[in-house]
C-alpha cells in the first residue's frame, strides 16, 4: 500500500483506505461510504469534491469516487473495479442512460428524467429533459466539480437549445455549497412546452418546482387515465395539473383541481388551454387540500391524493405519520362507493411499510375498507440502484374501495 499517495493515478486526487469489514455494502452495490467507515485518507487534506480511489482494509481496489471531509456521506462511488478517467465515466453513463430510456418512452413524451443521480452512476447529478431543454442538478461537492465536463459531454449528444442549471436545496447546503441557478450553454430560456403521454404542458424552468414539473409520476398519470373513464374525480394538491390533464384524457367527467399556489393554478389554466380543454370541466380550488377535504360532502370516483414532502429530515417522520393518516382518512371519506384512489408520499424519509401503516391508519378513521391493488413507485426513468434502498423515495398506492 503506497502510504504517501504519491503513486495514485491520474484519474483521482488521492487514496482511502476502508476500516476492517466495513467494504461490504458497497461491494454490494451502495454507492455511499460513511466517514465511519474510513480508516485513512491520502493525503489527508483532500478538498471537498476530490475524486479518489477507494481500497478494502487489504488493499484491494474497490473503484473509484468522490469525497468530502466534511459529511456524514464521505464518499459516494462513480465507478466499481477499475478506475477510468471521468471523462469516460461520464460518456458511458450518459449512453447507457439515453439507450435505457429510449426503450422504455412512448411516442409523445419529449420530457423526462435523463440523468437521476445514483441511480445512473452518477451520484449527485440529477438531468432532466424538457422537450430541447436539458435542466441541470448538481447536489454535492463531487458533482459541482463535474459541471464543465459534463455540460462538455452532453452538448454533442443532445444538442440541446439549452442547457440551464437549477442546482439548490438542502443537500447542497449540507455539501458546503451555495445554491447555483442560471445558463450553462445554449440561449436563455424561462419556460418551455413539453410533451408527455401525448399531453402538452408548460415547465417553468425559472421558478417551477424541482426542475421545472414533477416527471417522476409521468407513469402514475399514466395509470389514473386508465381508471378515469366518466369519472368524477378529485385532484388535490394537483400542481400544474399533471394528474387533472391525464384524467381528462382518460374521460373523466368532471376534475376538482386543489392546491395552495396561485402559480400552480395558473399553469393548470394555461396546461388546459394547451390541450383544448373546457375550463368548465374543471373545478380549480385556491385552498389547502385537508382544509377542502374537510368541508367536502360530495363523493368521487377517482381520488387522487398527492402532497409535498411532509419529512424533510428523519426528525419528521412521527408527525409526518400522523399528518399523512389524517389526510388519507380526509380522502378516503370522499370516496363513493367502488370508488378508486391513487395516494402518495414523495419522502425519502417517510416511505415504503411506513407510509402503509399510516394509511391504513387513515382508513380505519374514515371506517371504510380499502383493497390495496398495487404498491407504486416513480417512473422507470428514475431508477434506483438495487443495492441503494436509500435512493427510494416515492411511494404510492392504488387503493380501491371493498
Amino acid at each position: 500500500m503506497s502510504e504517501t499517495g504519491a503513486e495514485v493515478s491520474k484519474t483521482a486526487c488521492g487514496r482511502i483506505y476502508l476500516r476492517a469489514g466495513r467494504d461490504g455494502p458497497v461491494r454490494g452495490g451502495n454507492p455511499w461510504i460513511f466517514s465511519q467507515a474510513i480508516a485513512r485518507v491520502e493525503p489527508a487534506n483532500l478538498a471537498a469534491g476530490s475524486r479518489v480511489e477507494v481500497y478494502d482494509y487489504g488493499g484491494d481496489l474497490i473503484g473509484v469516487g468522490y469525497y468530502n471531509p466534511h459529511t456524514v456521506i464521505a464518499i459516494r462511488m462513480l465507478a466499481w473495479g477499475e478506475t477510468p478517467p471521468l471523462s469516460e465515466i461520464l460518456a458511458r453513463r450518459i449512453d447507457r442512460a439515453s439507450e435505457l430510456r429510449r426503450r422504455f418512452l412512448v411516442d409523445g413524451t419529449n420530457s423526462f428524467r435523463l440523468l437521476n443521480g445514483d441511480g445512473d452512476g452518477l451520484s449527485g447529478v440529477v438531468v432532466d429533459r424538457y422537450a430541447d431543454v436539458l435542466v441541470v442538478q448538481l447536489l454535492t461537492a463531487g458533482a459541482d466539480a463535474m459541471r464543465e465536463e459534463l455540460v462538455a459531454a452532453l452538448t454533442p449528444r443532445f444538442s440541446p437549445r439549452a442547457i440551464l442549471e437549477r442546482s439548490q436545496g438542502a443537500v447542497r447546503k449540507q455539501e458546503g455549497l451555495e445554491d447555483r441557478l442560471g445558463l450553462l450553454a445554449g440561449e436563455a430560456v424561462d419556460e418551455v412546452i413539453g410533451s408527455e403521454n401525448g399531453l402538452k404542458f408548460v415547465a417553468d424552468l425559472a421558478r417551477g418546482q424541482k426542475t421545472g414539473a414533477f416527471l417522476d409520476q409521468r407513469e402514475n398519470r399514466a395509470l389514473a387515465a386508465s381508471l378515469s373513464a366518466e369519472a368524477q374525480v378529485l385532484d388535490a394538491c394537483c400542481y400544474g395539473g399533471g394528474f387533472t390533464l391525464a384524467v381528462l384524457h382518460g374521460g373523466a367527467k368532471q376534475v376538482v383541481a386543489i392546491d395552495t399556489s396561485a402559480l400552480a393554478l395558473g399553469l393548470l389554466s394555461r396546461n388546459l388551454a394547451l390541450n383544448g380543454y373546457d375550463p368548465a370541466m374543471v373545478e380549480s380550488v385556491h385552498l389547502d387540500a385537508g382544509e377542502f377535504m374537510a368541508a367536502a360532502s360530495r363523493k368521487f370516483d377517482l381520488v387522487v391524493l398527492d402532497p409535498p414532502p411532509l419529512a424533510r429530515s428523519r426528525a419528521d417522520a412521527e408527525r409526518a405519520g400522523r399528518l399523512y393518516s389524517e389526510l388519507n382518512a380526509l380522502a378516503i371519506k370522499l370516496l363513493a362507493p367502488g370508488g378508486r384512489m391513487l395516494t402518495f408520499s414523495c419522502s425519502a424519509h417517510f416511505r415504503g411499510d411506513d407510509f402503509v401503516h399510516a394509511v391504513r391508519i387513515g382508513q380505519a378513521k374514515a371506517r371504510r375498507n380499502l383493497r390495496l391493488l398495487a404498491r407504486l413507485g416513480p417512473g422507470r426513468d428514475h431508477p434506483v440502484l438495487l443495492g441503494h434502498g436509500e435512493g427510494e423515495y416515492l411511494t404510492g398506492l392504488l387503493l380501491a374501495d371493498l
